[in-house]
């Protein structure tokens, strides 16, 4: 069974690296688990960033991602936002719906936020997107570059190749994975 992983909004952020992601769990690699708060964090720093991309068209892509992934949108967890301590009250509901959906994995940019010594005993870890993606690799390449691949074929605005996604995805924090990537398809 795919490792059920909690996307924090960070991780969301870049469409390149959401895309990546989002065809890991197509592929059956990852379980992606969100909550509404986490999208909401999401976008609302994707409107602040980017004034070209509309409200409207963000709000397509989040009701894509929960018409794509029907259970991953993770419900009914906000009991346990206050229980959960972490550093940074503002990512308790992170950890929350990690919990809720029994999550092993918060997938983040933001490791200090999450630290080990609160997960542990939880059973949670915190993991880096290049060390995840380079986990499931590990698991399997086939997989993981058939999303690349796929990735590339579906560009069309401007149309892309392998080598596009790959260099989206090292601009978006996954040098090694890529390096790994590319040595693997070379």
């Amino acid at each position: 069974m795919a490792n059920v992983a909690i996307f924090d909004a960070c991780v969301l952020y870049s469409a390149p690296l959401r895309d990546f992601l989002l065809r890991l769990g197509r592929a059956g690699v990852v379980q992606p688990r969100w909550s509404d708060l986490i999208l909401d964090e999401c976008f609302r720093s994707i409107l602040q960033n980017r004034p070209d991309l509309s409200e409207a068209s963000l709000a397509r892509t989040r009701t894509v991602m929960n018409v794509a992934f029907p259970s991953a949108l993770v419900e009914g967890f906000e009991q346990l936002i206050a229980a959960s301590a972490l550093p940074d009250a503002d990512d308790r509901h992170v950890l929350a719906a990690a919990l809720h959906s029994h999550a092993s994995t918060i997938v983040t940019f933001n490791l200090k936020d999450f630290p080990a010594s609160v997960l542990e005993p939880l059973g949670v870890a915190a993991v880096h997107p290049d060390d995840f993606v380079l986990e499931r690799i590990a698991d399997g390449l086939g997989p993981v570059q058939a999303a690349i691949a796929k990735q590339a074929a579906d560009l069309t605005r401007p149309p892309g190749t392998i080598h596009d996604v790959l260099e989206r995805l090292q601009d978006c924090g996954l040098p090694r994975s890529v390096a790994k990537l590319r040595a693997e398809m070379a």
